[in-house]
């Protein structure tokens, strides 16, 4: 198990919880993309995509929610750092022929941490959005494949190839 913790960025030698200390890493600019779909009955689909939910612009609420989270993901998540992102890009794109919402966000910085979580609460909290202003004519909505896709810069980039 110590083996373990050692390759754990946020546990120090002794097991504790800690922030990583990026004081001492290059600037870069470093970028992530996330996706996700939210699925949903058909029907839903086409209310969502003529507008015609009860609570509003459903794909618009959706993408400024996302926007919002990426920027206050040093809140919800105790060990992230707070970065002054310089681009924040959620799209919301119905899917008829999966009856899903698909969603992708593209976030960046000029700075010393990765914005992986950023990418990643960005579309979650659309998703969530989502389902929010959807619940009412369909509760059946699952919020699925919520996944990194692509991180660049700091030390190594990764590409999930699908």
């Amino acid at each position: 198990m110590q083996d373990d913790q050692q390759q754990l960025t946020h546990i120090d030698a002794q097991g504790n919880v800690t922030m990583v200390d990026v004081g001492d890493k290059a600037m870069t600019v470093r970028r992530a993309v996330a996706r996700g779909s939210v699925v949903m009955r058909p029907q839903t689909l086409r209310l969502i995509m003529a507008g015609q939910m009860k609570k509003g612009d459903v794909l618009t609420t959706a993408k400024l929610a996302g926007i919002m989270a990426a920027k206050r993901t040093a809140d919800l998540i105790p060990l992230c750092h707070p970065l002054p992102l310089t681009k924040i890009e959620v799209s919301l794109t119905p899917n008829e022929e999966t009856a899903a919402i698909d969603i992708e966000a593209v976030v960046k910085v000029d700075g010393k941490t990765g914005v992986e979580m950023e990418a990643l609460t960005a579309v979650s909290v659309a998703a969530l959005t989502v389902y929010d202003m959807a619940k009412a004519a369909d509760q059946t909505m699952r919020l699925t494949e919520i996944r990194l896709v692509e991180k660049t810069g700091g030390k190594r980039d990764y590409f999930d190839g699908a």
